[in-house]
């Protein structure tokens, strides 16, 4: 494959911090790529936008303009092609790990078909280890019980990009 341009994508992966419950969605069987499948708020990075303002736009897009987020940490980053290998479907993810801040009510955009609150024990029973939901939930719960305090604060004060 010769050498070319990818694009950048990000995901946030939402917990409601009252009862420690992550966002999932489904998406609309209209979707070209993944219909019906489960994923958390995901998108594509615009030229010229951060990883940070893309994922807030997406938060805004998918659920509402009044839902907000804080990113408490990086989780992990991945590497794909979205459908069949090609210069034009080759991505590199970012997927944040996020807490809900908002009390408005979620208003799904037409990119979804439904959405569910599980727990991090409901979300693994649910998807098999090697759904990227799976490793993606499991990562974030080991994240969330390892990182101190403080860090976490400086991830708050200062975000991720430099």
């Amino acid at each position: 494959m010769s050498v070319g341009r990818f694009q950048a994508g990000v995901a946030a992966l939402i917990r409601r911090a009252s009862d420690g419950q992550y966002l999932l969605l489904k998406r609309s069987e209209e979707k070209d790529y993944g219909p019906g499948t489960w994923e958390c708020v995901t998108g594509r990075v615009d030229q010229g936008e951060s990883l940070s303002a893309a994922l807030h736009r997406e938060v805004a897009e998918e659920l509402g303009d009044e839902t907000r987020v804080q990113v408490d940490w990086i989780i992990g980053t991945t590497h794909f092609y979205r459908g069949e290998p090609s210069l034009d479907t080759e991505l590199l993810g970012v997927l944040f790990a996020c807490t809900l801040t908002s009390t408005a009510p979620l208003r799904l955009s037409r990119e979804h078909s439904a959405s569910r609150w599980l727990s991090a024990e409901e979300a693994l029973q649910e998807f098999p280890p090697g759904n990227w939901l799976h490793r993606a939930i499991r990562r974030a719960e080991t994240l969330r019980a390892l990182v101190p305090d403080a860090l976490l604060d400086c991830f708050h004060q200062q975000g991720f990009e430099i």
